[in-house]
């Protein structure tokens, strides 16, 4: 059969609203009998020579008048009628007194949801339009569903949505293997559109071609998990807009916080405390699938959340034995006589702590210049307990007497790491 591509359809497309045609088996025929009688009160004919004289001529007459008839009726039966299939239209002969009958001689098959233009008798010059239906998958509000349209091109099929008053738009099924996008929106585009993909618009100023097509001509490559749909823009221009939807496995560490307990240290004072275990934070591993629609997040599903390693808990050990009351000793007079602290600071081991603290140098400083001397006074701690100057100046006695000015105050915790040796 002769195709020529894209004729405009005589109907419409549309959706489930079908014309359903009914076929008949019987293909219709003619036939004729001829039949020979006598009248009962004619005699009988004896004369057979001069009877079969009669016959011939009548005979041959009649048989004239039948081949002219026959021949009549012969160009009568034929006609020629236009049938478009699908937008393949030919101009097709035929002896067929019926469309039915017709597009059965044509191998036509037509289902209960397609579309045929007309039904009954076929006359001479009559136009026959097929469209067979077929299922396009469309997004009505996010949610996705399957309708039938006997539409060529994707600006009929949403006409014909927008006429049931809905605001959809085509989407590309998934049903190919691999799950891409198959374009079984072949339905055509026609006319002006715009192609929307990567932040970009591409004209079409006269398509006609499907949608794969279209995308293939402007060299748009298409992701296992890109969108593809169809929707037609408030001018009425049909838009394809293409989606990159990337999914993948991010993971992600986070910190799981230690607990801290306390042992009780009767040996111990009560301001005295040290550290049997050291706390280790844990760690939370978080895997979770994230989906993104043209660089934008738009789902994120947890894949698995599990602590893959627990925490070390912190372990203190805390003095019970209170410190015996501290005797203030008044201030030394600025004679330049020696500075003492008296009280029970004297009993402790300060040459310990100032190995410790400073190697037991008096005029060391640390290397961000803040603390100072044997027992690495702050400016501001040592101006609290009366000395001038910076401490690393002041003399070994100066800085052990203020030390132990400042461990009646406030005890051993002003030297929390090396505090434990003035009891050694």
């Amino acid at each position: 059969m002769p195709r020529l591509r894209h004729a405009p359809p005589p109907v419409p497309g549309h959706l489930d609203g079908w014309s359903p045609v009914q076929f008949s088996t019987l293909i219709p025929g003619l036939s004729a009998r001829t039949r020979t009688s006598s009248s009962p009160d004619e005699p009988p004919t004896t004369d057979h020579r001069s009877g079969r004289a009669r016959i011939l001529p009548i005979t041959a007459a009649a048989a004239a008048l039948v081949l002219a008839g026959g021949t009549a009726a012969f160009a009568h039966a034929q006609k020629t009628v236009t049938l478009d299939v699908n937008g393949d239209v030919a101009q097709l002969s035929t002896f067929a007194g019926s469309v039915e009958g017709f597009l059965e001689d044509q191998g036509v098959v037509v289902g209960d949801r397609d579309l045929v233009s007309q039904t009954g008798s076929l006359r001479e010059g009559s136009e026959i339009v097929v469209r067979h239906a077929h299922q396009v998958s469309i997004s009505v509000d996010g949610a996705e569903t399957s309708v039938w349209t006997t539409a060529l091109s994707a600006d009929e099929a949403l006409d014909s949505l927008a006429a049931r008053g809905q605001t959809v738009a085509l989407v590309a099924s998934r049903s190919a293997a691999g799950g891409r996008p198959e374009l079984a929106l072949d339905l055509t585009l026609r006319g002006p559109a715009d192609v929307l993909v990567d932040g970009t618009t591409l004209e079409v100023a006269d398509a006609d071609a499907s949608v794969a097509q279209v995308l293939g001509e402007l060299g748009v490559e298409l992701n296992a998990l890109d969108r593809v749909s169809v929707v037609q823009s408030a001018n009425g221009r049909v838009q394809v807009v293409v989606n990159r939807v990337v999914v993948q496995d991010v993971t992600s560490t986070h910190e799981v916080a230690f607990a801290s307990t306390t042992q009780q240290d009767a040996a111990r004072y009560t301001d005295q405390k040290r550290t049997l275990t050291a706390g280790v934070p844990g760690v939370r591993t978080l895997v979770e699938r994230v989906t993104t629609v043209d660089g934008a997040e738009s789902a994120r599903t947890t894949l698995s959340d599990a602590v893959t390693q627990a925490p070390v808990d912190e372990v203190l050990s805390v003095g019970t034995k209170t410190r015996p009351a501290v005797v203030k000793t008044p201030a030394a007079p600025a004679t330049g006589s020696p500075v003492t602290a008296g009280g029970s600071a004297d009993s402790l081991n300060w040459a310990a702590l100032a190995k410790c603290e400073s190697g037991g140098n008096p005029t060391i400083v640390s290397s961000t210049g803040k603390y100072h001397g044997l027992y690495q006074f702050s400016v501001s701690t040592w101006q609290a307990v009366g000395g001038a100057g910076l401490p690393s100046q002041a003399s070994a006695d100066e800085q052990t007497a203020r030390a132990k000015m400042l461990y009646n105050r406030s005890g051993a915790g002003q030297w929390p790491h090396c505090g434990k040796n003035l009891f050694s």
